[in-house]
């Protein structure tokens, strides 16, 4: 791949004329792990890129849910929207402490949510989250939970090959891998941004 045919691209279809250090250094993280995987699709790749995009509001690192700097800071916003009604999505407050003192708030660069969660994910990596969800947010980590998680169909159960194989490109029902449909059309869109990057960088 030539990177820098590809960061030349992006930088213009989606992240408004100029990337930060930070950007390129996420965006590199995953361009790296990825070659470092068996994977070959390059419609999963860009779609992964897509989510990671959407996922940490632009920035291309692993965030805590809504950006905050800490937990307690992240929780009290949850709180506040979901007293607000701004959450229909959500069916329980999961970032709320538990009696096991920890928060199950999203972390990441797939924004994982449920103790549940943290515990499949951390088992399929072999680090245990469940023990320390904190470590969720660490790059190494996070690159791992997103790459094996969407490949495998360990967030929602369905996974990339069930959106992008052979002839068949479902760009706006891959969210489904995530969070069912919210935002579909949106992260589709993203999606296919890279992906014209990618191909034009191959």
């Amino acid at each position: 791949m030539d990177r820098a045919k590809f960061f030349a691209a992006v930088r213009s279809s989606l992240f408004g004329g100029a990337l930060t250090q930070n950007q390129v250094n996420g965006i590199t993280a995953i361009l790296d792990a990825w070659q470092a995987s068996t994977m070959t699709d390059l419609r999963w790749l860009a779609y992964m890129l897509a989510t990671a995009f959407h996922e940490t509001a632009q920035t291309m690192q692993p965030v805590r849910e809504t950006r905050a700097a800490t937990d307690k800071q992240a929780i009290a916003i949850l709180d506040r929207s979901w007293a607000k009604g701004t959450m229909p999505w959500v069916k329980s407050p999961y970032w709320r402490i538990g009696a096991d003192g920890k928060s199950w708030l999203g972390r990441g660069y797939v924004q994982l949510t449920h103790k549940g969660n943290y515990n499949t994910l951390g088992n399929a990596i072999g680090v245990d989250l469940v023990a320390n969800p904190v470590l969720a947010m660490r790059e190494d980590i996070a690159l791992k939970v997103m790459f094996i998680g969407m490949s495998d169909g360990l967030f929602t159960g369905v996974k990339l090959a069930d959106f992008f194989h052979g002839t068949k490109t479902d760009w706006v029902n891959a969210r489904r891998i995530i969070n069912s449909t919210e935002s579909a059309s949106v992260v589709a869109g993203y999606g296919k941004a890279f992906h014209v990057a990618l191909v034009g960088a191959a």
